[in-house]
C-alpha cells in the first residue's frame, strides 16, 4: 500500500509536557491504541475512553483504506482544476488545501496558505505538523468555502476527473475536504493541533 498517514487531533501542552525522546510514542500510542481500528473501511472519530487519556482524537477518512495516496491525489486533482475555478473560491481554497495536503506550492502556482512554516521541534515521523494556533485560521477558511463548494463540480468533472488513481469523481473530491473540515472544526472547537503520522 506504500505510506499510510493516521490524524490525529492532541491537546498540544499534553504532548509537549512528555519529554522530548517520549514524544513519538505517546503519538504512535496514541494513534495505534485503543482508538486504533484495522477496519480498512472505517470512517470518523475515535476517542479512548481510559481516564486521563482524552487529550487526543483519531480520525479516519472514508474511502482512503488509510493510504497517504488520496491526500496526493487529491492535490494532484486541485492542481489540474484550480485555473478554471472562480478566483474568490480558488484563493481560499489553495490556503485549506495547501495546510493540509497540497504541500504548499506557491512555488510553482504563486499561491499558497502564507502561514508561516513552523518546523515541528517534536522528534517524531510527521507528514503534517499543525499548531493550535494555525486551527482557527484553516477553520474559517473552510468556512469561506464550505456554501460554495458545489461550484468545483464543473471544473473537477472537466479537468481533474479521471478514471485511474485515487479521487477520480467530484464526489470523492468533496467527500475528502468535508472529511478534512470535519478534522479542523473540532480542532478549532478543543483548541487542539492537528498531526498527521506517517506509518
Amino acid at each position: 500500500m506504500g505510506v499510510g498517514i493516521e490524524v490525529l487531533i492532541v491537546d498540544w501542552p499534553r504532548v509537549e509536557a512528555a519529554a522530548p525522546g517520549d514524544r513519538e510514542r505517546l503519538l504512535i500510542n496514541a494513534a495505534f491504541g485503543e482508538a486504533y481500528s484495522d477496519d480498512l473501511f472505517e470512517h470518523g472519530w475515535s476517542w479512548s475512553a481510559q481516564p486521563g487519556e482524552d487529550w487526543y482524537g483519531r480520525y479516519a477518512f472514508r474511502n482512503t483504506l488509510g493510504s497517504y495516496k488520496p491526500h496526493f491525489w487529491a492535490g494532484h486533482r486541485w492542481d489540474h482544476m484550480r485555473d478554471h475555478v472562480e478566483p474568490t473560491v480558488r484563493e481560499v481554497l489553495d490556503r485549506f488545501n495547501d495546510v493540509l495536503f497540497w504541500h504548499r506550492l506557491e512555488d510553482t502556482t504563486g499561491a499558497g496558505s502564507e502561514l508561516v512554516e513552523q518546523p515541528c521541534t517534536w522528534d517524531a515521523d510527521l507528514l503534517l505538523c499543525c499548531p493550535p494556533d494555525h486551527v482557527p485560521l484553516i477553520a474559517g477558511w473552510w468556512q469561506q468555502v464550505a456554501p460554495r463548494l458545489e461550484v468545483l463540480r464543473g471544473p473537477f468533472n472537466q479537468h481533474a476527473a479521471e478514471p485511474s488513481g485515487w479521487i477520480t469523481t467530484f464526489e470523492s473530491f468533496a467527500d475528502f475536504l468535508t472529511d478534512w473540515a470535519e478534522v479542523v472544526t473540532e480542532a478549532e472547537r478543543r483548541g487542539w493541533g492537528i498531526v498527521g503520522l506517517r506509518c
